[in-house]
């Protein structure tokens, strides 16, 4: 039986050099894997600028804008067989989707996180607004699917759990050093991912050492305290489990967030989470995320409460039933083959 052709539509920026690159782990993953049952078409934005994880896919298109995308995006229209995963909502996918509504076609949005908070904290007042305009109509033309329910504003939609959780993470668990405070973080360096933020709170304070993983190089030399240690991403799983593994605690200072992979990894390898009030829901039923007020006290007093209680932190952490990305490629797909 032949495959159906799905065109997968992102805003992220992809660098060509040699093969074809992404900053974002998710799309590498979901393309990749959802090719195993389409004939996945990845469509997203030019970088000028060296991208890190390679995209093992055959077919990509890149575009430098909104308007070239939507020219060479016409010549898919055509074909009954084709489904359309827009990946989050931006003027570059929003008017990708108008163009194939026009032509009638079957979209699936894909929202990966809170736009709403998202607009807000990088433009500003009328961020929010900005986006409630894109997501008002676009959650009217097409099938939705979320991580979470409340990104969906009440709307009907269907419900994943994004995980890149295989055997090797969840095997194999390693005992923590308490003689010392080691915090890691492992995603973006992005505003909204509150980095500069936590780097700010933990300045001078060097009881306290903190790893920050996902720099480019432009990034390195971004954060100059002595107690902050700045890496390149790290493509290779079993060396990226052996950093979970010497931190003992995991933090998240993002301001907005919907369903962070890197908050995952740190539970199936039994390290603690902190995590700041704006973004407490990621928490839902799992054991082990703590909260902590944007300030240096709070997070302070988080911290000696983890470390003082640690061991029976762990033992309810292995309580914890985590998605794995098996599931999640499987509930994906069957969405998209079934509607």
């Amino acid at each position: 039986m032949d495959k159906e052709n799905l065109i997968i539509l992102t805003n992220e920026k992809i660098y060509e050099n040699n093969g074809s690159y992404c900053d974002n782990i998710d799309i590498k993953n979901l393309s990749e894997k959802l090719n195993n049952y389409f004939n996945v078409y990845l469509i997203g934005r030019k970088s000028s600028q060296k991208r890190f994880h390679q995209i093992n896919l055959k077919n990509i298109r890149i575009f430098k804008n909104i308007f070239s995308a939507l020219s060479n995006l016409s010549k898919f229209t055509f074909n009954k067989s084709t489904k359309y995963l827009i990946v989050s909502i931006t003027p570059f996918t929003f008017f990708n989707l108008i163009l194939l509504k026009a032509f009638n076609k079957k979209v699936f949005i894909y929202f990966r996180s809170d736009g709403f908070s998202e607009y807000k904290k990088i433009i500003g007042f009328f961020g929010s607004y900005i986006y409630g305009a894109m997501f008002f109509i676009s959650t009217k033309l097409s099938i939705l699917i979320s991580c979470r329910n409340y990104i969906l504003r009440g709307r009907k939609g269907f419900i994943v759990r994004p995980s890149q959780l295989n055997d090797k993470w969840l095997l194999n668990k390693k005992n923590s050093d308490l003689s010392r405070i080691n915090l890691l973080y492992v995603g973006r360096f992005k505003i909204e991912k509150g980095v500069y933020s936590l780097a700010k709170i933990l300045k001078n304070k060097e009881n306290i050492s903190l790893t920050m993983l996902g720099a480019e190089n432009f990034q390195l030399n971004n954060f100059e305290q002595k107690n902050v240690k700045v890496l390149k991403i790290e493509s290779n799983e079993d060396k990226l489990i052996d950093l979970y593994d010497s931190h003992n605690i995991f933090i998240l200072p993002s301001f907005t967030e919907g369903h962070p992979m890197a908050l995952l990894e740190a539970l199936s390898r039994l390290r603690p989470v902190i995590v700041f009030r704006e973004i407490e829901h990621v928490i839902g039923n799992k054991k082990g995320i703590f909260v902590s007020e944007r300030n240096y006290d709070s997070l302070e007093k988080t911290i000696q409460h983890i470390i003082k209680n640690y061991k029976s932190i762990q033992e309810e952490m292995k309580k914890n039933i985590l998605p794995t990305n098996y599931k999640f490629i499987e509930d994906f797909k069957n969405i998209i083959l079934v509607n």
